[in-house]
């Protein structure tokens, strides 16, 4: 459960809210006004649920390929 604890942090948490408002900037600073929306909805849900955040980085490093 170790994990779980890890990934339920605060700092965690922090991190990937911190994370993904990057990404959504980037995504507006580049003209994608959807993608960033979408990243900032994300970033919202992202302080209760750290997965979902880490998951949508994901997508979205996929994406810019």
């Amino acid at each position: 459960m170790a994990l779980t604890r890890l990934l339920g942090s605060k700092a965690t948490r922090s991190l990937t809210v911190l994370s993904v408002l990057v990404e959504a900037k980037r995504a507006f600073d580049h003209g994608r006004r959807v993608r960033a929306a979408v990243l900032l909805g994300v970033a919202a849900v992202a302080w209760k649920w750290a997965v979902l955040g880490m998951a949508a980085q994901g997508v979205v490093k996929l994406l810019r390929r």
